[in-house]
C-alpha cells in the first residue's frame, strides 16, 4: 500500500478592531496543483472580541471551501475518464 502525505497551510489575519477575520487555506498537491481558498468571519459588533472563535470560523469555513473544490476537481476528473475520446 502507498501511502501520501498532503500538507494545507492556513494563514490567519485579524483588522485592526478584531472584527473581521481571513484564513487562507493552501494546498499543494505532489503533482503541482495549487488549491486556495479564502474564507472570513465576522464578530457581530454587540459581542466581546475573542479572536480564537473568530480564526476558527474563518479556518473552517475556508477548509470547507477547499473541500469543495477538491471534490469538484475529482469529479471532472472522472467525468473526463469516462468521456469518449
Amino acid at each position: 500500500m502507498e501511502y501520501k502525505q498532503w500538507n494545507i497551510q492556513i494563514w490567519i489575519s485579524e483588522d485592526d478592531d478584531d472584527a473581521l477575520t481571513t484564513a487562507t487555506a493552501v494546498l499543494f498537491t505532489p503533482d503541482g496543483k495549487r488549491h486556495e481558498s479564502v474564507a472570513h468571519a465576522r464578530r457581530n459588533p454587540g459581542d466581546r472580541p475573542v479572536p480564537g472563535i473568530g480564526d476558527e470560523l474563518a479556518a473552517g469555513r475556508a477548509l470547507s471551501d477547499l473541500a469543495s473544490k477538491l471534490i469538484e476537481d475529482g469529479a471532472n476528473d472522472v467525468a473526463q475518464m469516462a468521456s469518449p475520446a
